[in-house]
């Protein structure tokens, strides 16, 4: 059973203050917007607690306009509905997105009943296709639901699914990107060109290793050291807690980044890493951070391995999408005929195939709550064999280790072509209660039409082996999200019958 991972996270992920503004066209009854506002509020509170500030401008003109805008802007609002109440008027209701400082979703009312369709009726459905066109016209973006029309009650429903995207946009919009160390060698896939960066909003900072070795020497006997370790050894558990000497050494490292993201946030306010973790680090450190990176990504801090820019930064897009755990995982290895016979076929509501199965794996970085039974801190076996000869550990020590428990998950990615053009994919699916036999953070997904996905979009598409991993199906505010962005291919895994455009129609 998976447990949920909460701790500390409002820390590095952004609050939403909702704002809503109701416009009117000035040959339209302007209550019917003032009327179907205030309700989209109170459906708000009442189906989902959501507090939002109703700005008490009704905006029929581009004056009303501004001081609409002033109105949500001075309650601290920093996400917006703006709510065609009629047909609107859409030369300001438009400017409402170029003024305001932070993503806007835009929804119109349904017509309420057969009985008031002479002043009753406020022709929304037809002021929400002017309404996007002059975004068009004006290459302003916005949010726009599915099906943007309907009752206060399917508002509330938009604004639900509104405010994760919302929460997504405004902290890539005030990230930075700490990174360590090049990535090792023969990791050329995990490119970063930096200009998909800066076309999101998003800061990078890259530094040398010998930086992080510097600082973490400098916090040598910091005196929140013993704390913190002891924190370490409770979630860890005594059954987890194989290497109770390291402990110490990892709480340091944990206080170097933590101050190095305190100190080095500069212009923006959320900070994520991209840092090297070997093969130099645990000769440098005598140590693994493996989980150190699990517990920063329990925190809304996620720490991506071997210097994969893209991979932290779509971590901490999950992050404030769900508002949960996080963590990147190689998509690692096929599972085993024998295995998949016997614990896989036939067993599950989705009749998997065994080509809709492999393991996701990473030495350690996966949190701990996101672990079924009996997780605790290793060693990483693969580096044992190259630095310690496969002794009894040492400096390979501190990875986080267990099967990645049953349930939903999207394996997802938003990653940069070297033309710096941005690409994703998304896919859902679940992990298998299906032990794995193996050793790391590690467990057997489950995705329906996988075989496909693999060969037509990871691999024709030329993405690298690293995905992150949110513990829900979050696939539909993870495509608004890089919908908005600009990203023009959005792949997910087709059902059988719909081809991808590289697929061979005779095979």
């Amino acid at each position: 059973m998976r447990s949920l991972c909460t701790v500390f996270y409002m820390q590095n992920i952004p609050d939403i203050k909702l704002g809503i503004i109701a416009v009117s066209r000035d040959c339209f009854v302007l209550s019917l917007s003032a009327r179907r506002g205030k309700a989209v509020a109170n459906a708000c509170k009442a189906l989902y607690g959501i507090e939002a500030f109703l700005a008490h401008t009704i905006v029929e003109n581009e004056t009303d306009m501004l001081k609409a805008v002033s109105e949500v802007k001075a309650e601290g609002c920093n996400a917006l509905v703006a709510f065609l109440g009629n047909f609107g008027p859409e030369t300001p209701e438009t400017l409402i997105a170029e003024h305001f400082d932070g993503p806007v979703m835009y929804a119109a009312a349904a017509e309420e009943s057969s009985n008031d369709l002479i002043n009753g009726r406020g022709d929304a459905y037809c002021g929400m296709l002017n309404c996007s066109y002059n975004l068009g016209l004006r290459r302003l973006k916005a949010v726009i639901p599915e099906y943007p029309v309907g009752t206060a009650n399917d508002i509330a429903d938009m604004v639900k699914d509104f405010i994760p995207v919302a929460r997504a946009l405004i902290g890539l919009s005030n990230l930075k990107v700490i990174s360590f160390g090049p990535r090792p060698q023969d990791f050329f896939a995990c490119n970063a060109p930096i200009k998909g960066l800066y076309d999101m909003g998003v800061e990078i900072q890259e530094n040398s290793e010998l930086d992080l070795v510097m600082s973490f020497e400098e916090h040598a006997g910091d005196p929140r050291i013993g704390m913190l370790a002891s924190e370490m050894h409770n979630e860890l558990g005594d059954g987890g807690n194989r290497y109770p000497d390291l402990l110490p050494r990892l709480a340091q490292y944990e206080l170097t980044l933590m101050d190095w993201a305190e100190q080095n946030r500069g212009a923006k306010e959320y900070v994520a890493f991209a840092n090297k973790c070997w093969p130099a680090f645990p000769k440098a450190f005598k140590f693994m951070p493996c989980y150190v990176n699990s517990r920063l990504a329990s925190k809304g801090m996620p720490v991506s391995c071997e210097v994969d820019i893209y991979g932290a930064i779509s971590e901490y897009i999950g992050a404030c999408v769900t508002m949960d755990s996080v963590t990147l995982l190689d998509i690692n290895n096929t599972v085993p005929a024998d295995l998949f016979e016997s614990d896989i076929k036939g067993k599950f509501p989705y009749d998997y195939k065994m080509t809709d199965t492999f393991m996701g794996f990473h030495c350690g970085n996966t949190p701990i709550g996101k672990l079924s039974n009996g997780a605790g801190m290793k060693y990483q076996l693969i580096m044992n064999r190259l630095m310690e000869g496969g002794e009894a550990p040492d400096i390979t020590r501190g990875t986080l280790e267990g099967e990645i428990g049953a349930g939903k998950i999207t394996f997802y990615r938003l990653h940069a072509n070297p033309d710096s053009t941005l690409q994703a994919y998304i896919a859902q699916g679940e992990v298998l209660p299906v032990a794995t036999h193996s050793f790391g953070g590690i467990g057997v997904f489950g995705i329906p039409e996988m075989a496909r996905f693999y060969r037509h979009v990871l691999i024709a598409k030329r993405y690298p082996h690293h995905g992150a991993v949110v513990f829900s199906h979050a696939g539909k505010a993870l495509y608004t999200v890089f919908d908005y962005l600009g990203v023009g291919d959005i792949a997910y895994n087709k059902p059988q019958g719909a081809l991808y455009a590289t697929e061979n129609p005779f095979a």
